[in-house]
């Protein structure tokens, strides 16, 4: 099932079909424990619908708090080793690989995150910028996984591989984070063959293009849920990226104009411009 976030109302799709959902928040509907089972029942009493048009699409997220892990991916861990080795923190990144406990941080509020079709920014402070393609979790305050959708976690890689502490202004700034186009609502999780796909156009031209699966992930989702709901809670609930396994090379960087698609099958296509 496929949960969306619209500007004047709430959208689920089950069996092609479409049906609003009555709510008088996102957060109402998607603080549920059982949410896949309250969106069942809720649409066998709700009134149909056309699609959503593209226009109308939200950012699926309400007041949760945005987080994200690194080095979940083989190159990963080797990108970030090569790009922070001048500062002498190549050997971090190999070390938290191989550690036990996973590399978490604090990535966006709401009003950083932009949706589908919306503006993502660069820094102007930086002058090697790329987007990394991601799985986001969708994780109930309780700590379970309940949905999934797309999320591209913009990344100043120059700043980051000047110095690792640097880490949260590299991350977090505004509209730094997209999130989209729906919440894939499912009590399984994903197959390992799941594919993650990346296209960067630039003047109608493809500039980049990569494309990885969950089976390059060291760690599963379900580890990085638990370390992060470890001593912390989140009382609506939870985003979290889990890492990139598509990384740009050294000579890109993102420039003004540039149009961003991810795909993830199962959930769909985020694009956003640079802007």
């Amino acid at each position: 099932m496929k949960l969306y976030r619209c500007r004047n109302r709430f959208i689920a799709e089950h069996a092609d079909q479409f049906h609003n959902i009555p709510a008088a928040s996102w957060d109402e509907i998607i603080t549920h424990e059982d949410l896949l089972d309250h969106l069942s029942n809720a649409i066998s009493h709700a009134s149909g619908t056309q699609a959503p048009s593209p226009q109308d699409l939200l950012a699926p997220i309400g007041s949760q708090e945005v987080w994200a892990a690194g080095v979940t991916y083989y190159r990963s861990r080797d990108a970030r080793m090569e790009e922070s080795k001048s500062a002498g923190g190549g050997d971090f990144y190999d070390r938290v690989y191989s550690a036990a406990r996973p590399e978490l941080f604090f990535k966006a509020t709401p009003h950083r995150v932009v949706g589908p079709g919306a503006k993502v920014a660069i820094r102007s402070d930086a002058s090697w910028s790329v987007p990394e393609p991601e799985l986001v979790l969708f994780i109930t305050p309780g700590g379970k996984i309940a949905g999934y959708t797309i999320g591209n976690d913009m990344s100043s890689r120059d700043i980051e591989g000047e110095n690792p502490l640097y880490l949260p202004q590299a991350k977090v700034y505004d509209r730094s984070c997209a999130l989209g186009p729906c919440l894939l609502i499912s009590d399984e999780a994903l197959p390992a063959s799941t594919g993650i796909s990346i296209e960067i156009r630039r003047e109608g031209k493809v500039s980049f293009s990569g494309a990885t699966t969950l089976k390059e992930m060291k760690r599963k989702p379900e580890e990085l849920a638990r370390y992060l709901y470890h001593s912390s809670s989140f009382p609506s609930g939870c985003f979290l990226f889990t890492g990139t396994g598509i990384v740009p090379p050294d000579s890109f960087t993102l420039r003004h104009g540039d149009e961003i698609s991810i795909t993830i099958p199962p959930i769909g296509t985020l694009s956003n411009v640079v802007g």
